[in-house]
């Protein structure tokens, strides 16, 4: 394999994943072959995720973020798939951990909000909780998605998707752990400090709500804030005027199986939120939950809504898809499908005479429908090909993209509706040939992630480089100057 045909960034984003014994180099290559060599670093990335190669999806961006550094500083490296790395390129994890905690060149600071961590030693615990509280107010209130602390590392925000520091202080292991535990009760505490993760959802108010996952690594203590919406947003809104009323009839249903995927970041939750508040106004119906944890509260309208957290109101969310066939649910909805049992679970319900919606890390819809039924074993496949062919709906996937001038996002979604030849092709496990019948799908409601990409692209709502990077069709490609 030419070392010319690999982008730079991919070339480091491998050497960097075998030199962390993340990935083999034959499954390198394999992704290699199937993406081919004019797919973008978040194409490669993306591909991993789907193989379910690495699970680590923050490990991943991370390293994802040093290679384009890299490629965007020129460092050369050889093809890795070519040739074991030289001393030069290789980058241990020491290497690796002091990149991590290095000024970046391309990211610029933002004054703390309210909060000195260089001080951070002479808060008492009642101050240091206050000072807490009123950083993760700020930091909802400049329009941030997530917040971090992580040891050995500076705290940073992400807005927009891209990251700002909070200072230049990198936070000790001590600190890092009196930051991610100083607003959980000692319950809360004992439960992290035994499991070395914990996901909840931080209440601060009725109306400030935060997703956080706590965990450790090799360093310490980590967590991440994920800041909650204030007001849940209507379809329209979050972007879907053009399809509002496709999904508007997937909605409609009274039983089937809609999927909502993307990428970590893409708003899947989010549009979950208005999926079921649209539905809780529209219907008089039994709505439940599963959630880990709950993020969007939800008060009943016109529908009952039962939300339920993993771990504090039930053990999985298999055990709480057992439960909520017997508890006379219209509408199912699960935060996320993420294993055989959850899946195989889901379909049944949906098969008999519920609507069930839920979210799972894919990108495309093809690609969806690959992960849902290779989850199943050889001997169930033509089985539960049939099922998926009769109980699916839909499927949504949406990506968030940088917009052209405001530096706000973009929605960029990719929509497949279950058809006549949808469900044939399904049925008989042609999944190659989706791509082409959503294309002729037009009438019914379909999308394609690259046309979609392309209006955008042509209306100026994101540049020439985002449009090029979020297109894999070489006829569209070829458009975009």
């Amino acid at each position: 394999m030419s070392r010319t045909v690999m982008k730079l960034e991919i070339r480091w984003l491998v050497r960097l994943a075998l030199d962390q014994n993340l990935l083999q180099l034959e499954q390198c290559r394999s992704i290699y072959a199937a993406v081919g060599p004019e797919a973008e670093l978040m194409d490669f990335a993306q591909k991993i995720i789907d193989d379910g190669l690495i699970t680590d999806v923050e490990l991943l961006e991370k390293i994802a973020g040093i290679a384009l550094t890299k490629a965007q500083k020129n460092t050369p490296i050889d093809d890795p798939l070519d040739a074991p790395p030289t001393s030069s390129e290789r980058l241990t994890e020491a290497a690796l951990h002091a990149f991590e905690t290095t000024a970046h060149p391309s990211i610029t600071s933002v004054p703390p909000p309210s909060f000195d961590f260089e001080t951070l030693a002479q808060l008492d615990e009642p101050g240091l909780t206050a000072a807490l509280r009123d950083l993760l107010r700020s930091t909802a209130a400049y329009g941030a998605s997530d917040l971090h602390f992580s040891t050995g590392a500076r705290p940073f925000l992400r807005k927009n998707r891209a990251f700002s520091f909070l200072g230049e202080h990198p936070l000790t292991a001590p600190e890092a752990l009196r930051l991610n535990t100083a607003l959980l009760s000692s319950a809360q505490k004992k439960i992290y400090l035994e499991r070395k993760d914990y996901d909840y959802a931080l209440a601060l108010s009725s109306t400030d709500r935060y997703r956080v996952n706590l965990m450790f690594h090799k360093n310490g203590s980590a967590g991440s804030y994920r800041m909650v919406p204030e007001k849940i947003r209507s379809l329209k809104d979050l972007g879907f005027a053009q399809h509002e009323e496709t999904l508007k009839k997937l909605l409609s249903y009274h039983n089937g199986l809609i999927l909502i995927t993307g990428p970590v970041g893409s708003g899947k939750t989010t549009t979950l939120a208005s999926m079921v508040d649209y539905l809780n106004t529209t219907r008089t119906d039994h709505i439940i939950t599963v959630e880990d944890p709950i993020e969007v509260v939800q008060p009943a309208k016109g529908c009952n809504v039962s939300q339920r957290e993993v771990g504090s109101h039930t053990q999985s969310f298999f055990s709480a898809l057992k439960g909520a066939l017997r508890e006379d649910p219209d509408i199912i909805v699960i935060g996320e499908l993420r294993d055989l049992e959850t899946i195989e679970m889901a379909v049944s319900a949906a098969e008999t005479g519920h609507l069930v919606i839920g979210t799972m890390h894919t990108s495309d819809a093809p690609t969806t429908l690959t992960r849902l039924l290779d989850v199943f074993p050889p001997s169930q496949q033509t089985q539960i090909r049939s099922s998926v062919a009769e109980s699916l709906r839909g499927i949504v996937c949406q990506r968030l993209l940088p917009a052209a001038k405001t530096g706000d996002l973009v929605l960029a979604c990719e929509i497949l509706i279950n058809n006549v030849a949808v469900s044939n092709l399904i049925r008989e496990g042609k999944s190659q040939g989706i791509r082409n019948t959503m294309e002729t799908g037009l009438k019914d409601g379909m999308c394609l992630m690259d046309n979609v990409v392309f209006q955008l692209h042509q209306e100026r709502a994101i540049d020439a480089p985002t449009a090029l990077a979020n297109i894999s069709n070489r006829v569209l490609r070829a458009k975009i100057s």
